[in-house]
């Protein structure tokens, strides 16, 4: 019954009585949507925050993609986390959710942003309908790091040595290239069953160019590669193409790549997503970070 709730008095009898209710929102969170000046892109952008004053450097900050789908789930984690770094190993950071102007979790459109190159290997989505645009992934790259990071840092205290990205699936595809592509843009890459498969031979290839520059010019950067146990029975190998780049990138520590790989046992391609963000932010929220 609208505007109405139940409760027991002290018979224990259920009663009917008036009640007031409100819109619930995220605390300490504001939300915009941007045009991107290249493409003329729309994005919603969602920002949290921690309370109380920052630390001279600065908030390390998050930005997420997917935000539709997972932004509520980790601002509460860095929330509740964050509040005693000391048991928790995970200090408070901005989180900013990169999103789109839907009512459901995904849309359309990060097939375009987050693939580097159309896909040659499906002409199908797994429900039989034809592939959204694809192959914006340098384009949206661009939009973040010469449009979006710099308003970020001029309206919030950001510490831009400890910044991190994490994108799923195809959005762990997206932080593959960003890293392979541009190492300098995030200090932490988070690549949560990343849709290698999707553009492996291109991936390979701006891999093994990452590789021969860093050998040539260290970098400082780490990755966190995590799947569901799962996924192993799927078509795509997930697992295994995520663990085999793993061990090709584990060399390169004294290059100044730190490579972590997970296997979650139980979960599989969705439900990895709450225990990959938590780990997540060990990862790159570490307090002696």
């Amino acid at each position: 019954m609208d505007g109405k709730a139940f409760e027991k008095n002290e018979q224990n009898i259920i009663t009917l009585r008036d009640s007031v209710r409100y819109k619930v929102e995220i605390p300490d969170t504001e939300q915009w949507v941007i045009r991107s000046r290249a493409e003329n892109r729309t994005y919603q952008i969602s920002v949290a925050q921690p309370l109380g004053d920052p630390p001279p450097s600065g908030y390390p900050v998050i930005y997420l993609l997917d935000a539709n789908s997972v932004f509520g789930t980790m601002v509460e984690a860095v929330r509740l986390q964050s509040r005693r770094p000391d048991k928790t190993g995970v200090v408070p950071a901005i989180i900013v959710g990169i999103g789109y102007q839907t009512e459901g979790p995904y849309a359309p459109d990060r097939f375009y942003d987050f693939t580097p190159i159309p896909t040659t290997e499906y002409d199908r989505k797994p429900d039989g309908t034809a592939l959204p645009e694809q192959g914006g992934a340098a384009a949206f790259l661009q939009f973040i790091e010469e449009e979006l990071k710099p308003q970020i840092e001029c309206e919030f205290k950001v510490d831009s040595s400890r910044q991190t990205i994490f994108g799923h699936s195809l959005g762990g595809l997206f932080a593959l290239y960003a890293l392979f592509t541009r190492p300098d843009a995030f200090q932490y890459y988070i690549a949560g069953s990343p849709s290698i498969h999707w553009n492996k031979q291109y991936l390979l290839e701006q891999e093994r160019k990452f590789v021969s520059r860093v050998k040539e010019e260290p970098v400082n950067v780490q990755l966190l590669l995590g799947v569901g146990e799962l996924e192993k029975s799927h078509m795509s190998r997930n697992c295994d193409n995520a663990r085999e780049l793993s061990e090709r990138l584990s060399p390169l520590l004294s290059r100044g790549v730190g490579v972590a790989f997970k296997e979650f046992e139980g979960e599989g391609h969705v439900s990895v997503l709450p225990i990959l963000i938590s780990r997540a932010l060990r990862f790159a929220l570490s307090p002696e970070k």
